[in-house]
């Protein structure tokens, strides 16, 4: 599959602007793309109980699952407070989980204006499924 990264990263600078982030104040977005091409957009969702907050690739994985799209491909993550984001380790093992058999996600960042993509296995090199 051909990846338009640049448009997956757009999307998930759009999705940032939803951010609800009031204690960390630090805003996520993030840009899943199925293997079917579709494209799920995310957010980081805090809560006054921290444990209950959910991150931007968190959100845009769950919509893709609830729509019926299993395998993923790529994820674009962006933060308008940082040069780099990059996914938290609940995240890696869940990106991990929809990762389908063929092909290794892509995981896409921005740092200074240039696009970083790397493998998921840079990020999580043992992930683990039943």
């Amino acid at each position: 599959m051909n990846i338009d990264y640049k448009t997956l990263m757009d999307k998930a600078k759009e999705a940032s602007q939803n951010s609800y982030s009031p204690f960390s104040r630090f805003a996520v977005g993030a840009a899943v793309l199925t293997s079917t091409g579709k494209i799920f957009l995310g957010c980081n969702v805090e809560n006054s109980s921290f444990g209950l907050t959910n991150c931007a690739e968190r959100t845009a994985i769950f919509k893709a699952v609830s729509e019926g799209e299993r395998e993923l491909v790529a994820v674009a993550i962006y933060s308008p407070n940082s040069d780099s984001c990059y996914p938290c380790g609940a995240c890696r093992q869940v990106l991990y989980e929809f990762q389908g058999d063929e092909q290794e996600i892509e995981v896409i960042t921005e740092n200074l204006g240039n696009l970083e993509i790397k493998k998921l296995s840079y990020f999580l090199p043992n992930g683990f499924r039943i």
